[in-house]
């Protein structure tokens, strides 16, 4: 299982967010390339980017900041937020991601994601962010009449590449993954899955492991490492225990 830590990007800091709230944020810091280096060399193989500002924009918002990131780095990285058309997700990849996420658009214009993968093989995620199983939008806004597991089967046969599940009730809480929900989601689809959102402690990341057979190969952490809470390498060190 990979241990991706996320860089969130608002006005070109790298923060972190309560529940998707953009007035509850913290800063972390002020040099997103140098805090990415720094996952870097605390072993991550994956690193997860979000540009907060095109989430709720629609447009992608944080370029200098992402370009600043991708120059520093030697390892790969995916990208969502503000990502509605073929033309930004080439852009992206021209940039040097290896991977973009669609989140909104997969929701509310799902023959974009047939589109990019065809385009795009291998290097096309959806994101599913819900709030008591249902999809939400447009930057966690907008919650919509949608379940996870609806929304990720229409997408099983497209090349998506993994589906990141994020409970946005719980992201930046620190009070645990949505177990029970990553795992139900996983076993209803054959694309693997990324869990997100609540991960506080090597407990969670063990609670995690547990499930990969599910089908959830990898998570995502964010406010539990740059808290302290959770160190990279430890956790690193807990997915290989037994390889």
């Amino acid at each position: 299982m990979l241990i991706i830590p996320a860089i969130d990007l608002k006005e070109g800091n790298c923060v972190r967010l309560e529940q998707g709230e953009m007035n509850r944020d913290t800063v972390f810091s002020d040099n997103p390339a140098e805090q990415a280096l720094v996952w870097q060399r605390a072993g991550a193989e994956l690193l997860h980017i979000v540009d907060l500002d095109g989430a709720f924009a629609g447009i992608p918002k944080n370029r200098s900041a992402i370009t600043a990131i991708l120059n520093a780095i030697s390892i790969p990285a995916q990208l969502g937020g503000g990502i509605r058309d073929i033309a930004t997700i080439e852009a992206y990849l021209l940039l040097g991601l290896s991977r973009v996420i669609i989140g909104t658009a997969a929701q509310r214009n799902p023959e974009l994601v047939v589109e990019a993968c065809n385009k795009f093989p291998g290097r096309i995620v959806v994101g599913i962010d819900a709030k008591n199983g249902m999809v939400a939008v447009q930057g966690w806004a907008e919650l919509t009449g949608v379940t996870a597991v609806e929304l990720a089967r229409r997408f099983e046969d497209c090349g998506v590449a993994a589906i990141i599940y994020t409970d946005i009730s719980r992201d930046g809480m620190m009070a645990g993954p949505n177990i029970d929900a990553t795992r139900a989601l996983a076993e209803a689809i054959s694309i693997p899955v990324i869990a997100s959102g609540g991960v506080s402690s090597l407990k969670d990341i063990k609670n995690l492991i547990d499930i990969e057979q599910s089908g959830v190969n990898g998570v995502i952490t964010g406010k539990a490492i740059y808290s302290g809470a959770i160190n990279l390498n430890e956790a690193i060190a807990l997915t290989r225990q037994g390889i």
